[in-house]
């Protein structure tokens, strides 16, 4: 029980943000030859909005009215069709003319935005702005699961508990989210949903803790941390909470299980207080530490989708957390958030490049995007909603 209560302890430990800063808005950067001048437009208020609101949270481009590389102008094609035209500047021609598809205009017009950043972006970056999130909200005054699309539109609250509920992930399908919660027992138990009939699902509930639930990419296993042997070790099941098998021996403390994208091995925080990252193969052996002169705080690593090189993490910083991201081939992490306030919690998006991640103050948090190579941090909750944090990223 003892270790148990260490165990969230050490997971909930920057739960306390340090800052003082009241105020979460956009952190601006200075374009330069590394950014593309692109007038945006759409062909309604709505449409207009949203791709004024995407793009100007993209950091590879910056928002222009004139002297533009790209202009990339969205119209309506149907109920639930926008159309994307995308010209040069200066009378250099056409470049794409495509429609895109969604369930709703809202979602074709992300989609459409897509196909734009890919046609116009020049590094070979997919587009994100498509992709969804599961994120904790408290705008009840409780803890509650929600999911929304990238810019907080189409919010939907998943759960009504009234109870604790943590790290909600995404099924690598998009069709489920397994998450820890409080509701049922008083103590934390996984739990997964079903977002097709939202029915909810003990996925494990052994004694102790059962905490930090993560698919593998295949989505045959889940990676998670249990306590009921006595230590808070990771553990591996299959995809319903069967078969499950123990991947770690050591008295230390163990949080936030991460698989890489070939799901042969996971990475994980370790050590109590000031935890530090760990690889191990995802059939059990040796870890290897894999923080070196970084920070005396290298927690909640989330593994790039795109390079096998890449882990974003939450790192301390003086008093404060900052983002950072790992080399894994050098074994060292540079701090990549420059905002004023707490960043935590870094999810990737699935160029590689941006990651949305939960920036935090003594008064609240919101969850923004950040774009790794510049330090261009933009909001995309509504101050309005209330506290947002813990989201992860779901994209096709």
């Amino acid at each position: 029980m003892q270790r148990s209560i260490q165990f969230l302890a050490f997971a909930l430990a920057i739960a306390s943000p340090a800052a003082a800063q009241r105020d979460i808005g956009t952190v601006e950067v200075v374009a330069d030859n590394r950014t593309i001048p692109v007038r945006v437009s759409g062909a309604t208020p709505e449409l207009n909005d949203l791709a004024l609101r995407a793009f100007g949270a993209h950091g590879r481009y910056h928002l222009v009215a004139s002297g533009y590389v790209f202009d990339i102008a969205f119209s309506p094609a149907g109920p639930s069709q926008v159309r994307v035209d995308i010209s040069r500047g200066l009378g250099g021609g056409v470049v794409a003319s495509e429609v895109a598809s969604g369930s709703t205009m809202r979602e074709a017009l992300l989609a459409a935005a897509d196909v734009a950043v890919a046609r116009t972006n020049g590094l070979g970056l997919r587009g994100f702005f498509s992709s969804r999130l599961v994120f904790i909200g408290e705008r009840t005054g409780h803890q509650e699961i929600y999911t929304s699309d990238l810019f907080f539109g189409d919010v939907k609250q998943v759960t009504h508990d009234r109870a604790i509920a943590m790290t909600p992930r995404w099924s690598p399908d998009g069709e489920r989210i397994i998450y820890t919660s409080f509701f049922k027992s008083g103590f934390p138990d996984i739990f997964v949903i079903d977002l097709g009939s939202y029915q909810r699902t003990t996925f494990v509930s052994f004694k102790g803790t059962n905490s930090g639930a993560h698919y593998s990419p295949d989505g045959r296993q889940v990676a998670m941390v249990l306590s009921g042997e006595g230590e808070p070790e990771i553990y591996v099941s299959n995809a319903y909470g069967r078969g499950v098998s123990r991947r770690t021996r050591s008295e230390a403390t163990k949080a936030s299980p991460c698989w890489s994208p070939d799901g042969s091995r996971l990475i994980f925080a370790m050590g109590d207080p000031s935890p530090q990252l760990y690889v191990m193969s995802a059939f059990g052996g040796a870890a290897q530490r894999v923080t070196h002169d970084t920070s005396s705080y290298c927690a909640e690593p989330d593994w790039s989708r795109t390079s096998p090189d890449k882990v974003a993490f939450t790192m301390r910083v003086g008093l404060n957390y900052q983002i950072g991201v790992l080399s894994l081939s050098k074994e060292h992490g540079d701090q990549v958030s420059k905002a004023p306030f707490d960043g935590v919690e870094p999810s990737w998006l699935p160029d590689g490049r941006h990651l949305v991640y939960t920036a935090r103050t003594a008064y609240t948090s919101r969850v923004c995007i950040l774009d790794t190579e510049t330090g261009k941090s933009t909001p995309v909750s509504p101050s309005a909603f209330g506290p947002a944090l813990q989201a992860s990223v779901w994209s096709r």
